[in-house]
């Protein structure tokens, strides 16, 4: 009797461990390694991903599929100690002259200082929507979550769950915006100390390399996708409650706060770079 329930409770376990494997998703079946000879590299049975750079290159990886409309989730570690210099950068893109993007970009400083995340949505190849925020944790110490959400009604940047920024539709009122045009998903870590660090004023320290940034827990389940140019995209039926997912009150409360203690520039405060008026979605929010 006592044999049987170990039995029974060893296949539940089981049962779990590979329910949880299907959850969290390995990067061998999802990623893609493209770049780096050998610097970006996949660990712990697929769960873990790392990338590096050194003065020689950096490192890079791609998603498999490519997403239209989607909530999808990647546990980040940045790059620790003096990161001055260095961008890890994690986006969604599609292809072409006119591409679409959405930006999550991690721009390293030296010890001490507070690394910038910098964000941006492009439409039909234009940019210059940059809202850059500091966090309100070391992103070097452990991994964070950092979610894109992205459906018909609007892009939601968050940071373990709390929203930081919002794109909204804005066609009605002649804005171009994101849908017709599958994105897949891409990593690195680069070297750009021409701009990265306080307008480039701050250089790389090589004595520092090799630098590495770490990923886990990769989620795409609540997402549209493809696998091929040639299939249709298509949508997770059972749970897709994302696709018409707006900010409720309380997470317009959350952002308020992030955007009042932890803003750094907003695109759409900027007069002198838009003397002729600041751009219409910044009059629609």
């Amino acid at each position: 009797m006592a044999a049987s329930a170990t039995k029974q409770s060893l296949l539940l376990l089981a049962s779990l461990l590979v329910l949880i494997g299907i959850t969290t998703g390995s990067f061998y079946d999802s990623f893609d390694i493209t770049w780096g000879a050998g610097r970006a590299n996949i660990f712990e049975s697929g769960q873990l991903l790392t990338c590096t750079l050194d003065k020689i290159s950096g490192s890079g990886f791609q998603s498999k599929k490519e997403y239209l409309f989607g909530k999808i989730d990647m546990k980040i570690k940045l790059v620790a100690g003096n990161s001055a210099g260095t961008v890890t950068a994690y986006y969604l893109s599609s292809k072409g002259e006119k591409w679409d993007e959405i930006d999550f970009e991690f721009l390293g400083n030296v010890t001490g200082q507070p690394y910038v995340l910098h964000t941006n949505v492009f439409t039909g190849g234009k940019g210059d929507r940059e809202m850059q925020f500091y966090l309100w944790f070391d992103p070097t110490a452990d991994f964070h979550t950092y979610t894109v959400l992205w459906n018909p009604l609007n892009i939601i940047f968050l940071v373990d769950g709390i929203p930081i920024r919002v794109f909204k539709n804005n066609e009605a009122n002649g804005v171009a915006y994101p849908k017709n045009q599958p994105m897949k998903i891409y990593s690195s870590l680069w070297e750009a100390d021409d701009w990265a660090t306080q307008g480039g004023r701050v250089k790389i320290d090589w004595t520092n390399a090799p630098f590495s940034a770490s990923y886990k827990s990769f989620n795409d389940v609540d997402c549209c996708s493809r696998t091929s140019i040639w299939n249709w995209v298509t949508c997770n039926a059972n749970s897709n409650s994302w696709m018409w997912t707006t900010l409720n009150s309380n997470q317009l409360g959350q952002m308020k706060w992030v955007q009042d203690d932890f803003m750094i520039y907003n695109y759409c405060t900027d007069f002198k770079r838009f003397p002729q008026g600041l751009p219409t979605e910044c009059n629609h929010n």
